[in-house]
């Protein structure tokens, strides 16, 4: 992790649709409730990096549990939310979207669950569009655990400890 490496690409930890707290400050209620709170942490990762880069080929290969889940949810499934790469003048930056639909043209949009650090004019809540080669990641609430969220792995270790092990108690498979 670098945050002066020539093509750092930004990461959210989580979207403010977990309902988590993180670095102690409370994220809860429905993305648009949250955009003035959003303190998401950012993290810097350079575009090469080996174990992110895993977790993406991870979570792209994992699609599949994602939509199906998506076209059919449980009951107990809700805040279904993918993240997807956005260039920068700066490198790029992979940010949450909630509110997933499916478009007629094969792309998808929703808007965004945390507040863009790279992307002027963008705000958390605003409707954004994307291609699925663009999809890094995915993730939904399965009985108050987080499903997916590949990418939050690797950077779990950037975080404090009691933040992190918080984290990891959240999530279905830590």
């Amino acid at each position: 992790m670098a945050a002066k490496l020539s093509q750092p690409m930004k990461w959210v930890v989580l979207a403010a649709i977990t309902g988590v707290s993180v670095f102690g400050i409370p994220i809860i209620g429905p993305t648009h409730e949250v955009v003035a709170q959003d303190r998401s942490p950012i993290v810097d990762v350079r575009t090469g990096d080996p174990e992110m880069n895993a977790a993406i080929a991870r979570a792209r290969g994992s699609l599949p549990t994602f939509w199906a889940s998506y076209d059919a949810p449980k009951p107990s499934e809700t805040g279904h939310s993918l993240k997807a790469h956005f260039s920068t003048r700066k490198g790029g930056e992979h940010i949450w979207i909630a509110e997933i639909k499916k478009l007629p043209n094969g792309s998808y949009s929703g808007v965004f669950a945390n507040e863009p650090r790279d992307l002027p004019g963008k705000r958390a809540g605003d409707e954004v569009k994307f291609a699925e080669a663009d999809i890094s990641d995915w993730m939904f609430m399965r009985n108050g655990k987080i499903v997916g969220g590949e990418t939050i792995k690797p950077l779990l270790k950037s975080m404090p400890k009691a933040d992190a092990d918080a984290l990891r108690a959240r999530m279905e498979q830590p």
